[in-house]
């Protein structure tokens, strides 16, 4: 099957370099290219593709407003491209519903196999700043401490004891396989817990249910 990607980042040579790179991979085709976020979220309606890689910083709309409204009318997934500076855009394109984040500088595999995880449905956070996200979100200091709604928390006690062990592998950020291993399950049943408790969490992410894993301590 193949995954159809709009490319939104307003560095034409960005874009340009980003496009080469996917089109140069097996089973994932480019079918739009925009300049900024206003552009993206009309080319999302107009192309429902898969996958949306999404710049942050650009015109118009940027990228956080534009994640927002492309997963909330369920036009695509959304993976945000980012320098990954801990700032509040980050934050922000997390809670729009963001299913992953990648590092601009990744290289051309990295990429590829992000474009291809989050297809799957896996939502992605890029190795090398998956710890910072973390503990930003857990840090006292930060305005976003504490924002796990109270529904969400009274809604755990919903959670059978399988859906609260997954949760607390995706707080680890483990793939579906290897939650699979972890817990001695076949990883579609790993699948379904998954989609489970996003339900009764009301996550919109994989990504959403890791951070709050982790700021509930599981």
């Amino acid at each position: 099957m193949t995954i159809k990607v709009l490319v939104a980042d307003d560095q034409s040579a960005v874009r340009a370099g980003l496009v080469l790179i996917l089109r140069s991979a097996g089973g994932i085709e480019v079918v739009g290219e925009a300049a900024d976020g206003e552009e993206a979220v009309r080319l999302a309606r107009e192309l429902r593709p898969d996958l949306v890689l999404m710049d942050v910083q650009m015109p118009r709309l940027d990228g956080v407003s534009a994640t927002r409204q492309v997963v909330a009318e369920g036009l695509a997934d959304v993976l945000v491209l980012t320098t990954f500076d801990l700032d509040e855009y980050v934050f922000g394109a997390l809670r729009a519903g963001a299913a992953g984040f990648l590092l601009k500088n990744a290289e051309a595999a990295e990429l590829v196999e992000a474009v291809r995880t989050v297809a799957r449905g896996e939502g992605l956070i890029a190795p090398a700043v998956t710890r910072r996200l973390i503990a930003e979100f857990a840090a006292p200091a930060r305005p976003v401490r504490g924002t796990v709604p109270p529904e969400r928390v009274a809604a755990l006690e919903s959670l059978t004891r399988r859906e609260r062990e997954v949760l607390g592998a995706l707080g680890d950020g483990l793939s579906n396989a290897e939650i699979a291993v972890r817990l001695e399950m076949a990883e579609a049943t790993v699948k379904t817990h998954v989609s489970r408790l996003l339900g009764k969490l009301d996550l919109r992410s994989r990504v959403q249910a890791a951070v709050m894993a982790q700021e509930l301590g599981l």
